[in-house]
């Protein structure tokens, strides 16, 4: 008589997806610790100089000489009020 397979797939739907919910949520290994909050927030540091450093070049050579004027004009603006209310 032939060996059956215990790890063959089941045919039965049902204990095909209990079988893979199984697989896919136990334990593979308990040596892997999670970031530490000094560890993300570094990465995160990272990724936000990585998009911040093309962003406002990008921006500015896209934008036409009239949308740059206006931006510095309410930038100016923001900057007296705070000035004369602060």
């Amino acid at each position: 008589m032939p060996k059956r397979n215990k790890h063959a797939r089941p045919k039965d739907v049902n204990e095909l997806a209990h079988r893979l919910v199984t697989l896919s949520t136990q334990d593979a290994s308990d040596d892997i610790q999670p970031p530490t909050k000094a560890q993300v927030s570094l990465l995160m540091a990272m990724l936000g100089r990585k998009g911040g450093k093309k962003g406002g070049k990008r921006r500015m050579e896209t934008m036409t000489s009239a949308a740059r004027k206006k931006i510095a004009r309410r930038a100016a603006q923001a900057r007296w009020s705070k000035a004369r209310h602060g």
